[in-house]
């Protein structure tokens, strides 16, 4: 029996399409068997930029804030009873110490004082007769003696009432300048009432305060520069360190004493005062680069040796126009100028050097 040619065609063809699902089917049987290639994926390191720096010898300089104040102030009181009848002197003006700023009235002053010298006189009288009469052996020594004591006394009143006369006038008891005038003429003052205030502009003091840390590197007779704010710039020495700190700001009163013999300086002006306290290693960095770590401490970020970030605690001694004098990081040390904010402490960085400008002191 003769096969058609056209039906031998049509079987190798359905033949040959079921050997290629067959082998098709057996290639991704093994190829999903297979275990998949390893992907290996490489996390970019954040990038900041950093600049070398080496401690250095610099000037420890103290910047404290405090105002001027007069070297003393004090009110001049009435020593005795009386009316006032005179004020002398206009508040402002410059005196020399004796001036007298209030006159009381006399009153009987004066003639107590007459009366006491009326009564010194006759006691001498009585004690030159006595005394002839001891001389002659009419009376006795003893009688002399008790003459003699009377004289004393009578002396003594005299001065009393001398004293008293001399006190209806309030005098200054230093120079300066009388600031306030506080009785008026017709005011009845009593022992202890003021007349008016006097200030004494010469020296003037700038008070400050130090605080605990600062205490210890400063010394009595140390110079000080004080720039005040009305633009005058003056130098001074350190006359008193308060002995016990405040309870309530644990900080010390300190007095800088400034001559102004022209009296040109004034009390109450807000002063920048800047103290020296010897050499320390520092470090000069960028203002800018200041930043906060999770307590809101004041630092500076900078690398380790194997580039990951660490933070320090830093305290300013000084500033210029490029930046500022710090203490508390490493001897030497690499600072991050740029980034420093969008890093955190222990994280690996890709550090890109940048030429550091240097420092003016």
């Amino acid at each position: 029996m003769k096969i058609n040619r056209s039906y031998l065609f049509a079987a190798g063809a359905v033949l040959a399409i079921a050997l290629w699902f067959f082998y098709n089917s057996a290639i991704k049987e093994d190829v999903s068997q297979a275990p998949a290639p390893k992907i290996e994926q490489k996390t970019a390191m954040p990038t900041v930029v950093v600049e070398y720096r080496d401690a250095e010898d610099h000037q420890n300089s103290f910047k404290l804030f405090g105002r001027t104040e007069a070297n003393r102030e004090v009110d001049v009181k009435a020593e005795t009873a009386g009316l006032v009848i005179a004020t002398p002197v206009t508040e402002g003006r410059r005196i020399k110490r004796g001036t007298t700023l209030c006159r009381q009235d006399v009153d009987a002053r004066q003639a107590n004082l007459d009366q006491a010298r009326a009564n010194l006189d006759a006691r001498k009288l009585d004690y030159q007769s006595s005394k002839t009469l001891v001389e002659k052996g009419y009376r006795s020594s003893v009688q002399l003696k008790s003459l003699q004591a009377a004289v004393d006394g009578a002396n003594a009143a005299v001065k009393q009432a001398q004293i008293e006369l001399d006190n209806v006038n309030m005098r200054a008891p230093f120079s300066g300048i009388f600031d306030s005038q506080i009785a008026e003429v017709g005011d009845y003052l009593l022992p202890g009432q003021p007349c008016g205030k006097l200030i004494e502009m010469d020296p003037l003091i700038v008070s400050v305060e130090l605080t605990e840390s600062q205490v210890g590197k400063i010394s009595i007779g140390q110079e000080a520069n004080v720039e005040l704010a009305t633009g005058q710039t003056i130098n001074g020495k350190i006359r008193f360190i308060e002995a016990n700190a405040k309870a309530s700001t644990r900080t010390f009163r300190t007095e800088i004493e400034v001559p102004n013999a022209d009296y040109a300086l004034k009390g109450g002006v807000t002063a920048t005062v800047a103290i020296r306290a010897g050499t320390v290693k520092a470090q000069h960095v960028p203002s800018k680069i200041l930043t906060l770590d999770s307590d809101g401490t004041i630092g500076v970020r900078h690398l380790t040796e194997d580039n990951r970030v660490e933070f320090s605690t830093v305290s300013q001694i000084d500033e210029d126009s490029k930046g500022i004098w710090v203490t508390g990081l490493p001897d030497s040390t690499r600072i991050i100028v740029q980034g420093q904010d969008f890093v955190s402490n222990g994280t690996e960085v890709e550090p890109d050097v940048a030429d550091y400008s240097g420092a003016t002191e």
